[in-house]
């Protein structure tokens, strides 16, 4: 729901869904419970949770929509720089 006229919409949390390639699990995680780290290239740009059925740390790429999508959400973000 959108905020009106001054109104604050209401604090729903937000979740995301993830999979697992290790156990293949599927869920939902919190903005917290992920991060996000942005790189130069879309070879250094990604995002990483730990399962919560398996233990298992994943990682996984982020393209321009899933970076826009985590950063809106809350998702911490660390951006990564060149030491070039």
């Amino acid at each position: 729901m959108p905020a009106l006229a001054g109104i604050p919409a209401p604090n729903i949390p937000i979740v995301f869904k993830a999979a697992c390639p290790d156990c293949r699990g599927r869920f939902e995680l919190a903005a917290g419970a992920l991060r996000l780290a942005i790189g130069a290239s879309s070879r250094t740009t990604f995002y990483s949770f730990t399962c919560p059925e398996c233990g298992a740390a994943v990682r996984k790429p982020a393209g321009e929509r899933i970076v826009e999508l985590l950063t809106g959400g809350g998702v911490r973000t660390l951006r990564l720089h060149s030491t070039v």
